[in-house]
């Protein structure tokens, strides 16, 4: 897994993009089923509950993974079965 890298879900829209790579070998999945790394044709809608947000970074604390979502829809986002973290926008600093 390399920094641009895209996955997508096989049971909901969900589209995404590595921004900072894992430390590590590990396995992104939505809603409980691994992401792929093609597209697929016929994605079957399968997934249940909220999902990602469409330009929302999430990110996994313990494997440094951060992914930016290029699709939303239902699913939760996982990494090693942890749940990704919303992550919080920084303030841009004042002009005055």
């Amino acid at each position: 897994m390399k920094p641009g890298t895209r996955f997508w879900s096989t049971v909901s829209p969900v589209s995404v993009v590595v921004v900072r790579p894992a430390a590590g070998k590990v396995t992104l999945t939505c809603g409980g089923v691994p992401m792929i790394e093609h597209e697929p044709e016929n994605a079957a809608v399968t997934a249940e509950g909220e999902g990602p947000l469409l330009g929302k970074r999430y990110a996994d604390e313990d494997s440094g993974l951060q992914i930016l979502c290029t699709r939303g829809g239902a699913g939760e986002l996982a990494v090693d079965g942890r749940p990704l973290q919303l992550m919080n926008t920084r303030p841009l600093p004042a002009s005055d």
